[in-house]
C-alpha cells in the first residue's frame, strides 16, 4: 500500500520536472562513506588476523589506526570501524 503523501510527492515531482524527476530521487547531501567495499574487505581481513605483538586481540582503535597506516583511509573513527564490523557480523576477537 502506498501512502497518500507518497502519491502527492510523486505527482508534484512529475509536474516540476517530468517523468525522470518523478521516478528517480536526486542525490542526497552528506559525506560519502569512508568505508567502501574494498576497505571493508581489508578491515575484515585485518580484524580476523593475528593481533599486534603484545596484544591479545584487535581493538576498534587499533583497527582504525591500522587502516590509516595502510593508507586505506585518510582518517577514521573507531565508531565507524565498529559500525562496519557490526554490519559484516565479523568478530574481531
Amino acid at each position: 500500500m502506498v501512502s497518500q503523501g507518497t502519491v502527492s510527492n510523486t505527482k508534484n515531482r512529475y509536474f516540476d520536472g517530468g517523468l525522470e524527476r518523478a521516478l528517480y530521487e536526486r542525490p542526497r547531501p552528506g559525506a560519502r562513506p569512508k568505508i567502501d567495499g574494498e576497505v571493508e574487505a581489508r578491515l575484515t581481513t585485518i580484524a580476523c588476523s593475528q593481533a599486534p605483538e603484545g596484544r591479545k586481540r584487535w581493538t576498534l582503535r587499533l583497527l582504525a589506526k591500522r587502516l590509516v597506516e595502510l593508507e586505506l583511509v585518510d582518517s577514521i573513527s573507531h565508531e565507524a570501524v565498529r559500525q562496519a564490523i557490526k554490519k559484516t557480523t565479523s568478530n574481531p576477537g
